[in-house]
């Protein structure tokens, strides 16, 4: 316990803040420098006390009792320290959230000891510790979160351009999986299942043993779509027979899912657009051949068809689709004989050669007219599993609970947007909506948390903020917390990387920490323009770029 000085007076008590005076500052801070974020104790006669942070200061002058005999008056510096009020501490050293109840008057005032301060974060029982950060100005108090809500209920980690959102949810998942220093093997593969969006190819690198899938590696059955996922790769909405190609589209798939489909002939009548069963590209091609120059009986003789020769663009549409090198992960002769068992075991890591607790989806090298209905696909694969999973196991238990991480989320679940946009919008709102009750939750990343689907943030029960410097990105985040705790989000857009604002069910309650570092780290660091413009001139090799480029 600190020393209680006489220098520090209680002036002002208030549901929010308490009011402190100090006159003279060295005594109470006993030679460490107060600031704003240092941590107070507030007794009462009982020796009861509450935990306060100091939020801001200012400085009043005093007229003093006496003058110096010249006839001008002398002033004393008083410090007027304003403080949120965190919670209560018993005399047995219980810390509880909240006010609490402080007898009248305030005793006296100290700086809270480190081991106090601890007390406030030890609430977590310790069968749910999951520990990634310390507090931001006490580098010393470790900053724990209950691991049970934090990854059950959504979580979210925005950040503008550097300020290390990357470097945060891998040293999260580092943490989860058990994971340390890999460079000296010390790695432990326990019951962890995240699959990671990795947009820019960032993670490899975090994790180097993990179940890598770029798109030369990644297989995505065309066949495996559904209706508006279809749409959303084939048809162009603008187009005046758009309403034609969807009837032509469903009915050629649909047809082509029964003419593959070897069950009864009962079940085969059940099959429609969307079931997840083998279709035949090349029959669609056909259907659609065939109705661009159909002709039919007139009274004179054969005549043009009503769409014949109207079809030419949704035509030469799906054959560029069909035969589009890129797109081999979806359209190729791999996609075509994958099966759907292969296609779940390659994301959750139950590959048939080895297993990995953490899948990491290189999107990168994914075009982006078709970065939406890919991600679109791979979430609603993951949940179709995790809710098969459940309802398949004894006692409807869910023991193999899945995290999703979508790096950069705005770019394709934006707020509002194209239709383009509407088959992963629904997909993700459907796990951040429903995905609790059958163990697969989100976690999203992004660095424009005001460009986001709502239904989506709405969903996230923890944060991560880290430096924001569009103010509407700002008032999004001040949203989300107490007005009473509003002073701590004024410092969103300074702070420095790796510092965040963590907010939240899991959290003990709102704080400014500093994350730990990732080990090792993903490859997201900027680019040393300075450092390398200086170099020598350096020759560019060419044929490997426009070779992989090409292929």
């Amino acid at each position: 316990m600190g020393v209680a000085v006489s220098s520090a007076e209680v002036v002002g008590v208030y549901p929010d803040r308490i009011k402190i005076a100090v006159t003279n500052i060295k005594e109470l801070s006993e030679g460490d420098p107060l600031k704003v974020g240092s941590y107070l104790r507030v007794f009462d006669s009982a020796d009861c006390s509450i935990i306060a942070i100091i939020e801001n200061f200012s400085i009043e002058l005093k007229p003093t009792a006496s003058g110096n005999g010249s006839g001008r008056s002398e002033y004393e510096r008083v410090y007027i320290l304003e403080a949120l009020p965190l919670g209560f501490l018993d005399t047995d050293g219980n810390f509880e959230r909240g006010g609490g109840s402080i007898a009248i008057p305030p005793k006296s005032v100290e700086v809270a000891t480190r081991s106090e301060v601890q007390k406030v974060y030890d609430t977590v029982p310790d069968e749910k510790k999951f520990l990634f950060a310390r507090l931001a100005h006490e580098r010393h108090v470790d900053v724990p979160v209950d691991g049970d809500k934090f990854f059950n209920r959504h979580l979210a980690i925005v950040g503008s351009t550097g300020s290390g959102k990357s470097h945060a949810m891998a040293r999260i998942i580092q943490t989860a999986t058990g994971m340390r220093d890999s460079r000296h093997g010390d790695y432990q593969l326990n019951n962890t299942h995240i699959v990671i969006f990795d947009i820019h190819c960032e993670y490899q690198t975090a994790f180097p043993d993990a179940n890598f899938l770029n798109v030369h590696q990644l297989t995505l059955p065309f066949w495996l779509l559904n209706s508006e996922e279809l749409q959303d790769l084939l048809i162009e909405s603008s187009e005046e027979q758009s309403h034609n190609q969807v009837a032509i589209l469903k009915r050629a798939v649909t047809g082509s899912r029964r003419a593959h489909f070897d069950g009864e002939e009962k079940l085969k009548e059940r099959i429609h657009y969307d079931s997840p069963l083998r279709f035949d590209f090349e029959d669609v091609l056909t259907a659609v051949r065939d109705k661009n120059q159909e002709m039919i009986d007139g009274a004179r003789g054969p005549k043009q068809g009503q769409l014949y020769g109207k079809l030419d663009n949704f035509l030469t549409r799906l054959e560029n689709r069909f035969n589009d090198r890129r797109l081999d992960f979806l359209m190729g002769e791999r996609a075509k004989e994958t099966t759907l068992e292969e296609t779940l075991r390659q994301f959750t890591g139950y590959t048939t050669d080895s297993t990995s607790n953490v899948t990491v989806i290189d999107l990168s090298g994914v075009p982006f007219e078709v970065l939406s209905i890919t991600v679109s696909l791979i979430s609603r694969l993951l949940f179709d599993y995790a809710y098969y999973y459940k309802k398949t196991h004894p006692e409807m238990r869910t023991d193999t609970p899945l995290l999703v991480v979508y790096e950069e989320a705005h770019k394709y679940v934006p707020k509002g947007g194209p239709a383009k946009y509407n088959a992963a919008r629904k997909a993700i709102e459907r796990i951040a909506k429903e995905g609790r009750k059958y163990g697969i939750t989100a976690a999203i990343v992004s660095q424009r948390p005001s460009e986001i689907s709502e239904t989506i943030f709405s969903q996230c029960s923890n944060f991560l903020a880290m430096r924001l410097t569009n103010p509407e990105d700002q008032n999004y985040v001040k949203r989300l917390i107490p007005d009473s705790l509003g002073p701590l989000t004024q410092s969103l857009p300074m702070l420095s990387s790796g510092e965040a604002l963590l907010i939240g069910d899991a959290a003990v309650m709102p704080s400014l920490v500093r994350l730990e570092e990732a080990l090792p780290v993903p490859s997201s660091s900027d680019v040393r323009y300075l450092q390398e413009w200086v170099r020598p001139w350096h020759d560019v090799l060419f044929p490997p770029i426009v070779a992989d480029w090409e292929h």
